[in-house]
C-alpha cells in the first residue's frame, strides 16, 4: 500500500471510530481514545527533533552547493531570481485571499480547544511583549544561537547558520571540505530519521485524530472537507495564472504552453512526484516549448528538487486551519510570515513524503500555533497532494519559459 494510502485510510479510520465513539456517549470508550493520544504525542515530538539539525544541515549544504551554480554564471542567478519572485508572488495573492475564504467556516463547527493550545492562545492575547522594529532588529542577532535553537527562534537561527555557512564556503580548502562533509553527512542522517518517522505516520495520524473526533464529532470532518478544497482549489487557480504570465513574459502563448504542460501533469497527478514528472518535463520544454538543452538541463533538475511553488499556498492554508481547529488567531504578520518563509525554507525542505510540513515546527511556534497541527495536516495532505504537484510541475516548467525567455531577451 502506498505511504498516501496508508496516512488516509487511518485518518478515515480515526475519523469514523472518533465520531461513532463520541456518538455512543460511551465513557469508557472516550477514556479510551483519550489513552492513546500520547503515542501522537510521542510522534510529533519525534517530527520536532529532527527540525533543528536538518534544517541547519540542509542550509549549510545548500550554501555549499550554489558555488556550482554560480560557477556557471548568468543562467544560474536568472534561475534564482525567477524562482523567488514566482514564490513572492504566489506569497502575495494567497495572503489576503485565503483568510476570506476561511472566514466561512462557522464558528460553532470548531472543536474544543486541546490541552496545551490554550497556553499557545494565551500568549497572543497577553502573555507576549509587543514588538517594535528596533526590538525585532537585535533578536535577528542571536547572543547565544545554541539557545535560539533550543527555543525554536527561527529567524535568528537561519541567519547564523547563513553566515556560518558563507565562512565555511570562504575557508581553506581542508576546513571546507571537513565542514561540508560534516554536515552532508548529518543532514543524511537526519534525513533517514525523517523516513522513519514517515513511516510511523499512519500510527501517530490515528493516535492525534482519534481523541479529538471524539470529542469534537461531525464538525471536525466538514471543517477537513473545507481544508482540502481551499487547499487543492486554490493551487488549482494558481496554476492557472502561469499561463497568461507565461505568455506575457516569455511569449509563449497559452495553448501551446498547456499541450507541453499537460504529459508532466497528468504523470504528476498520478505519482504526486515531481521528481518523476522530469523526464517528461525536459521532453516538453524541448520539444513542446523549444527550449535549449542548456535550459532544460540545469533550470528544470533544480526546479523539481528544490523549487515548491505551492508553498506559500500549503503552508499559509495548513496555518489557517490549524489556527481555526485550535482557536489560535493567526494576524497578517503571521500569514506574511509564514507565506515568505515557504518561499526560502522550501529550498532546504527534505527530499521526503511531507519533509515540507516538518519545516512548519518552527514556523508554527513562532506564530504560537501547536505543533500537534502538522500532524492533522500530514494525515489529510493525502487528496490536495495530488493537485499540489500538478501545480508544482507547472510551474517549474512555467520557470523554465521565463528564464529561457530572459536570456534570449539579453542575448538580442
Amino acid at each position: 500500500m502506498k505511504e498516501n494510502t496508508r496516512v488516509f485510510a487511518a485518518l478515515a479510520v480515526a475519523l469514523a471510530g472518533g465520531i461513532a465513539i463520541g456518538a455512543s456517549g460511551n465513557a469508557s470508550l472516550v477514556h479510551a481514545a483519550d489513552a492513546i493520544a500520547p503515542i501522537g504525542a510521542m510522534w510529533v515530538n519525534a517530527i520536532r527533533m529532527t527540525v533543528i539539525p536538518l534544517v541547519v544541515s540542509l542550509l549549510i549544504t545548500g550554501v555549499a552547493s550554489a558555488a556550482d551554480i554560480r560557477s556557471i554564471g548568468r543562467l544560474g542567478g536568472r534561475t534564482l531570481v525567477t524562482f523567488v519572485l514566482l514564490g513572492a508572488a504566489s506569497a502575495v495573492l494567497v495572503v489576503p485571499l485565503v483568510p476570506l475564504l476561511f472566514k466561512a467556516l462557522p464558528a460553532g463547527a470548531r472543536p474544543p480547544i486541546p490541552a496545551g493550545a490554550a497556553e499557545a492562545a494565551g500568549l497572543l492575547a497577553s502573555g507576549g511583549q509587543t514588538q517594535t522594529l528596533g526590538t525585532w532588529l537585535v533578536s535577528l542577532i542571536p547572543p547565544n544561537p545554541v539557545a535560539a535553537a533550543a527555543s525554536g527562534a527561527m529567524v535568528p537561527l537561519i541567519l547564523f547558520t547563513l553566515l556560518l555557512a558563507v565562512a565555511i564556503v570562504q575557508s581553506a580548502p581542508q576546513t571546507r571540505d571537513t565542514l561540508a562533509g560534516f554536515f552532508t553527512a548529518l543532514g543524511d542522517a537526519m534525513l533517514r530519521i525523517v523516513r522513519w518517522v514517515v513511516l510511523v505516520a499512519p500510527i501517530g495520524v490515528f493516535a492525534l485524530v482519534l481523541p479529538v473526533a471524539a470529542h469534537a464529532g461531525a464538525g471536525v470532518a466538514g471543517a477537513i472537507g473545507f481544508y482540502i478544497a481551499v487547499y487543492a482549489g486554490g493551487s488549482m487557480v494558481l496554476m492557472l495564472l502561469l499561463y497568461p504570465l507565461v505568455a506575457a513574459v516569455a511569449g509563449v502563448p497559452m495553448r501551446r504552453f498547456a499541450r507541453a504542460a499537460l504529459p508532466s501533469q497528468l504523470i504528476a497527478f498520478s505519482s504526486s512526484s515531481s521528481i518523476a514528472s522530469l523526464p517528461a518535463l525536459i521532453e516538453s520544454g524541448e520539444v513542446g516549448l523549444g527550449l535549449s538543452p542548456s535550459v532544460t538541463g540545469f533550470v528544470l533538475p533544480l526546479a523539481v528538487s528544490t523549487f515548491k511553488l505551492a508553498g506559500p499556498i500549503a503552508w499559509t492554508t495548513g496555518a489557517l486551519f490549524v489556527g481555526w481547529f485550535y482557536g489560535v488567531p493567526l494576524s497578517t504578520g503571521d500569514l506574511l510570515l509564514i507565506a515568505f518563509a515557504a518561499i526560502f525554507l522550501s529550498f532546504a525542505a527534505p527530499g521526503v513524503p511531507r519533509g515540507a510540513f516538518i519545516m512548519l515546527a518552527p514556523l508554527f511556534a513562532a506564530v504560537h500555533l501547536p505543533i500537534e497541527g502538522i500532524g492533522i495536516l500530514i494525515a489529510v495532505d493525502a487528496i490536495p497532494d495530488t493537485f499540489v504537484t500538478v501545480f508544482n510541475v507547472t510551474g517549474d516548467l512555467a520557470a523554465a519559459a521565463i528564464v529561457a525567455g530572459r536570456q534570449e531577451a539579453a542575448a538580442r
